[in-house]
């Protein structure tokens, strides 16, 4: 896999935030196709966050699709091509939180996925930078981080 998660992993700097660092450690990924990354002892000012621990996790982990699809022949009279395949690339972020005081922890879960329609890395891969760029704009590499923050804690969107 190419995907290189550099350490220490930089956060965005949120409302009691400055400068979240997260340190990784290589970590065992439950799927073979898989990489998985343990958050150490994270620095800057974020009071109260906690590394990965077997209670309280705090882990990366990114997965490639276990057989890659490919594209079928079009169809003879058409020219169509009658399904186009996806590759599917997932990733999960967990971090142990509490419930509830004096509760022992569980984790909170964020899931995401990337659908990619097989032959189109070859086909449009102008494209798929151009997803791959808004998706790091408004997901992760923006502001927008704190709005995603505040939308869970309020339950508004």
């Amino acid at each position: 896999m190419t995907i290189s998660v550099t350490s220490p992993v930089v956060g965005l700097a949120l409302t009691g935030f400055t400068a979240p660092t997260y340190p990784l450690v290589s970590d065992q990924a439950p799927d073979m196709n898989g990489k998985q990354f343990a958050v150490g002892t994270p620095g800057g000012t974020q009071a109260g966050v906690t590394g990965s621990s077997v209670g309280d996790p705090f882990t990366l982990t990114l997965v490639r699709p276990k057989v890659f699809k490919f594209l079928g022949a079009p169809d003879p009279s058409t020219g169509r091509l009658a399904s186009v395949p996806s590759n599917v690339w997932s990733g999960i972020i967990r971090k142990g939180v509490l419930p509830l005081v004096n509760q022992p922890k569980k984790p909170a879960i964020i899931r995401f996925s990337f659908e990619i329609p097989a032959g189109s890395e070859t086909a449009d891969p102008i494209n798929l930078k151009a997803m791959f760029a808004f998706f790091g704009g408004v997901v992760g590499l923006s502001a927008n981080t704190q709005s995603f923050y505040d939308s869970v804690i309020s339950g508004t969107l």
